[in-house]
């Protein structure tokens, strides 16, 4: 992946994320009154004018940390990672404010980066603001382009002379072939170690703090000539216990990673085991029609515990038996154990979420499993299957021909599913099973 990679950055609350979702042209990042709110790395691959490109969000820089906001010095290795990811940096101020402390603090880690910057004052929507524009040459990085990322103003001009100091031949589209994975599970089970452990790069902040990864964050990762993209997710909370704001929103980004992925991996507790949260979490996987892996993290700490390997395999293949025969990993993050079969389970269930059937023996499986149960008769009105064919993939779907499909009782339908799946696998992936009325 060459794509270029654009930052912003600033201190906090100046309007980073809301400019970031103006570019992106959805509301991608957590916006919040509360300063600190963005805490990782949010990154999207996005466009502007034809022009692709990677965008990242990042945490505010600033002088002197509030006592409320935890895990700081992470936070600001977390920005200055990014900054040294990008192409280009586009500076944010906020120009209702002027210049502060902390603008001078992100001025110079800019410098010190030696990374091409844009420097724009947001929240410049009226003229007394524009008349005060002067006063941010005291950081000495020019003049600061005047924008309102809430109001679409000056955001194309910045975004110009960003993409000037951008080589257009060095943009090259991401593999086709990508498989997305969201590793998801409640707060505070490992998902920001085993992301950290996969990609080989502390990119997620990784503390014992439940809550910490309250935004999705994405990695490349190359296994075996197969890219993959990584999607660690906020964990999310039983309903009633999900706080309102900022929580809120990064339950709901966190259903998003799940519903763009191809493959979820979702993640237990071995020292707490299956939860109905947990069950919960899978169901959004169900709901979604994604693929499914179930991963059991901290196994090193279950002998504290009275359960048995066999044991936790037998509850999981029971609770989770919605996600048929989806693979199951033992992991330990700290320790590395099982880390390295992820990826090639991944692969495998995205083999079989991606499958295509032959049509010959899709129809004589069909035909074959009618002889051994035919059709139940509901009175005068008869259904009648007529033929099969595969539509799609990402699941694989099926559409039955049949006449009076609406008499057609549900446990018929399982029967028919599960047929196909013991022709054909699609182990750890849906099956969707569509009914069309012949006329």
């Amino acid at each position: 992946m060459s794509l270029p990679v654009i930052a912003i950055v600033g201190r906090p609350n100046v309007g980073k994320s809301t400019l970031f979702n103006r570019i992106a042209g959805s509301r991608i990042a957590i916006v919040s009154e509360t300063p600190g709110t963005t805490r990782d790395r949010v990154s999207v691959d996005a466009e502007w004018l034809d022009r692709r490109f990677l965008l990242i969000d990042t945490a505010g820089i600033e002088d002197a940390p509030s006592a409320e906001l935890q895990l700081w010095d992470e936070v600001r290795t977390q920005t200055e990672r990014a900054i040294q990811l990008a192409d280009v940096v586009i500076m944010l101020v906020d120009s209702a404010d002027g210049v502060t402390a902390s603008d001078y603090d992100a001025a110079e880690l800019l410098r010190r980066s030696g990374k091409p910057y844009v420097l724009a004052a947001n929240k410049t929507d009226n003229t007394t603001r524009l008349a005060e524009l002067y006063t941010f040459a005291a950081l000495g990085m020019g003049d600061a382009i005047p924008i309102s990322a809430y109001h679409d103003i000056g955001v194309a001009e910045m975004m110009d002379n960003a993409f000037e100091h951008i080589d257009d031949e060095s943009d090259e589209d991401l593999p086709s072939d990508v498989i997305k994975v969201a590793i998801a599970g409640r707060p505070n089970v490992g998902k920001s170690a085993i992301f950290n452990a996969l990609t080989g790069e502390e990119r997620s902040i990784v503390s014992p703090v439940p809550g910490t990864t309250r935004d999705t964050v994405d990695a490349i990762y190359e296994y075996e000539g197969t890219p993959m993209m990584f999607l660690d997710t906020a964990g999310l909370r039983r309903r009633g216990k999900t706080e309102q704001g900022i929580e809120k929103y990064s339950a709901i980004r966190t259903i998003g990673a799940i519903e763009r992925s191809d493959v979820t991996i979702i993640v237990l507790d071995a020292t707490e085991f299956v939860t109905a949260q947990d069950t919960h979490i899978a169901g959004f996987a169900q709901d979604a029609y994604r693929a499914g892996v179930v991963l059991v993290n901290k196994w090193d700490l279950s002998r504290g515990t009275e359960t048995t390997f066999e044991d936790a395999m037998d509850e999981i293949h029971e609770r989770f038996k919605f996600i048929v025969d989806a693979p199951v990993i033992v992991t330990s993050a700290l320790t590395g154990r099982g880390i390295n079969r992820i990826p090639d389970a991944v692969r495998r269930t995205f083999s079989q979420f991606t499958k295509r059937v032959d049509d010959t023996e899709l129809s004589r499986t069909l035909y074959s499993a009618l002889g051994e149960r035919p059709l139940p008769t509901r009175g005068r009105r008869r259904v009648r299957i007529s033929g099969i064919e595969q539509v799609s993939i990402r699941p694989p779907t099926f559409v039955i021909t049949c006449k009076n499909p609406e008499y057609l009782h549900f446990s018929y339908k399982r029967y028919l599913e599960n047929r196909m799946r013991d022709a054909f696998g699609f182990a750890g992936s849906p099956v969707r099973m569509l009914y069309r009325d012949a006329g």
